[in-house]
Protein backbone atom coordinates (compact mmCIF):
# COMPACT_ATOMS: atom_id res chain seq x y z
CA UNK A 1 0.00 0.00 0.00
CA UNK A 2 1.51 3.46 -1.09
CA UNK A 3 1.77 5.71 1.33
CA UNK A 4 -0.89 8.87 1.37
CA UNK A 5 1.09 11.99 0.83
CA UNK A 6 -1.47 13.87 2.64
CA UNK A 7 -0.94 12.39 5.46
CA UNK A 8 2.68 12.85 5.79
CA UNK A 9 2.19 16.94 4.80
CA UNK A 10 -0.57 16.67 8.10
CA UNK A 11 1.98 15.06 10.24
CA UNK A 12 4.78 17.32 9.18
CA UNK A 13 2.74 20.40 9.53
CA UNK A 14 2.30 19.89 12.89
CA UNK A 15 5.90 20.05 13.38
CA UNK A 16 6.66 23.18 15.82
CA UNK A 17 9.11 26.47 14.54
CA UNK A 18 11.96 25.31 16.10
CA UNK A 19 11.93 21.39 16.51
CA UNK A 20 12.58 18.59 13.65
CA UNK A 21 11.54 15.39 13.18
CA UNK A 22 13.29 12.49 11.58
CA UNK A 23 12.18 11.06 8.48
CA UNK A 24 11.44 7.73 10.51
CA UNK A 25 9.45 9.41 13.13
CA UNK A 26 7.12 11.01 9.96
CA UNK A 27 6.56 7.47 8.80
CA UNK A 28 6.02 5.77 12.02
CA UNK A 29 3.19 8.25 12.94
CA UNK A 30 1.50 7.55 10.07
CA UNK A 31 1.40 4.21 10.39
CA UNK A 32 4.24 3.13 8.73
CA UNK A 33 7.00 2.52 10.72
CA UNK A 34 10.38 2.07 8.59
CA UNK A 35 9.15 3.37 5.71
CA UNK A 36 11.63 7.19 6.29
CA UNK A 37 12.63 6.90 2.42
CA UNK A 38 8.93 6.95 1.18
CA UNK A 39 8.57 10.03 3.50
CA UNK A 40 11.50 11.86 1.79
CA UNK A 41 9.71 11.12 -1.68
CA UNK A 42 6.33 12.50 -0.26
CA UNK A 43 8.02 16.00 0.67
CA UNK A 44 10.28 15.94 -2.71
CA UNK A 45 6.89 15.98 -4.41
CA UNK A 46 5.43 19.12 -2.37
CA UNK A 47 4.96 21.92 -4.50
CA UNK A 48 7.49 25.47 -4.83
CA UNK A 49 4.57 27.56 -3.06
CA UNK A 50 3.63 24.96 -0.60
CA UNK A 51 3.43 26.12 3.33
CA UNK A 52 4.45 22.24 4.85
CA UNK A 53 7.54 22.80 6.50
CA UNK A 54 9.43 20.28 5.01
CA UNK A 55 12.86 22.00 5.73
CA UNK A 56 11.95 20.44 9.75
CA UNK A 57 12.31 16.98 8.89
CA UNK A 58 16.05 15.32 8.39
CA UNK A 59 17.74 11.88 8.59
CA UNK A 60 17.93 9.88 11.65
CA UNK A 61 21.95 11.07 12.50
CA UNK A 62 20.22 14.25 13.06
CA UNK A 63 21.73 15.94 9.94
CA UNK A 64 20.21 17.10 6.74
CA UNK A 65 19.63 14.96 3.59
CA UNK A 66 21.41 15.30 0.99
CA UNK A 67 19.10 15.74 -2.17
CA UNK A 68 21.83 16.63 -5.08
CA UNK A 69 20.15 20.07 -6.34
CA UNK A 70 22.75 22.46 -5.64
CA UNK A 71 21.86 25.15 -2.88
CA UNK A 72 19.32 22.94 -1.38
CA UNK A 73 20.95 22.08 1.62
CA UNK A 74 22.41 24.64 2.52
CA UNK A 75 18.51 26.55 2.37
CA UNK A 76 17.40 24.15 4.45
CA UNK A 77 19.95 24.98 7.10
CA UNK A 78 19.49 28.15 6.52
CA UNK A 79 15.20 27.93 7.50
CA UNK A 80 16.18 25.29 9.99
CA UNK A 81 19.06 28.11 12.13
CA UNK A 82 16.65 30.79 11.36
CA UNK A 83 13.86 28.92 13.67
CA UNK A 84 16.79 28.57 16.30
CA UNK A 85 18.11 25.02 15.27
CA UNK A 86 21.60 24.71 16.39
CA UNK A 87 24.30 22.76 14.41
CA UNK A 88 27.47 21.51 15.51
CA UNK A 89 30.64 21.49 14.05
CA UNK A 90 29.57 17.94 12.43
CA UNK A 91 26.83 19.79 10.69
CA UNK A 92 24.42 17.32 12.86
CA UNK A 93 21.71 18.86 15.10
CA UNK A 94 21.06 17.46 18.39
CA UNK A 95 18.15 15.21 18.47
CA UNK A 96 18.01 15.14 22.29
CA UNK A 97 17.89 19.13 22.14
CA UNK A 98 15.47 20.12 18.97
CA UNK A 99 13.54 16.73 18.28
CA UNK A 100 9.66 17.73 17.92
CA UNK A 101 7.88 15.42 20.40
CA UNK A 102 4.00 15.51 19.44
CA UNK A 103 1.42 15.43 22.15
CA UNK A 104 -0.91 12.27 21.37
CA UNK A 105 -3.84 15.12 20.59
CA UNK A 106 -1.48 16.65 18.13
CA UNK A 107 -1.55 13.88 16.07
Amino acid sequence: MPINHEAVYSIVSLILEGRIATYGQVAALIGFPRHARQIGYALAALENNSSVPWHRVINAKGMISSRGMNGCDDYQRLLLEEEGVIFNNNNCISLKQFQWQPDLVDV
